[in-house]
């Protein structure tokens, strides 16, 4: 056996998921990649609707008996609360820009202040509206 193939076994394995215990800034982080990812996916409803519009009454009469349907509101509902929390989350990320708010304390009240801000605006546009 040579000297590397030795030198490989002998090495500490890194540090996995398994071994840190979950905080609310890493949780808001993947939030806020999966709520970017739903953004992007989201947008084809913007298309469908302006196709809706182009092919004429009875097609937009059809599409908008689909989006008033009990199902469709609540992914609105939660595609409503991607769209803030992505946004609470970026303006987070511009705040760390800045160069603030990298204390413990301050990292975790940010990611939580994402999190409330986010399902307070969705829940206030949802009773306006």
């Amino acid at each position: 056996m040579t000297d590397i193939e030795e030198s490989t076994k002998n090495r500490p394995l890194s540090p996995h998921l398994q071994i840190y215990r979950p905080t609310i800034s890493m949780i808001m982080s993947v939030v806020h990649r999966l709520t970017g990812l739903a953004l992007y996916a989201g947008v084809s409803f913007l298309f469908f609707w302006f196709m809706s519009i182009l092919l004429g009454q009875n097609i937009y009469l059809i599409f908008r008996d689909i989006m008033q349907s009990f199902i469709v509101q609540i992914i609105f509902f939660f595609f409503t609360w991607a769209f803030f929390h992505h946004m609470f989350g970026g303006i987070r990320h511009f705040i760390w820009d800045l160069g603030l708010g990298f204390s413990l304390k301050s990292v975790d009240i940010l990611s939580s202040l994402t999190l409330i801000l986010s399902f307070l605006s969705t829940v206030l546009l949802f009773f306006i509206t």
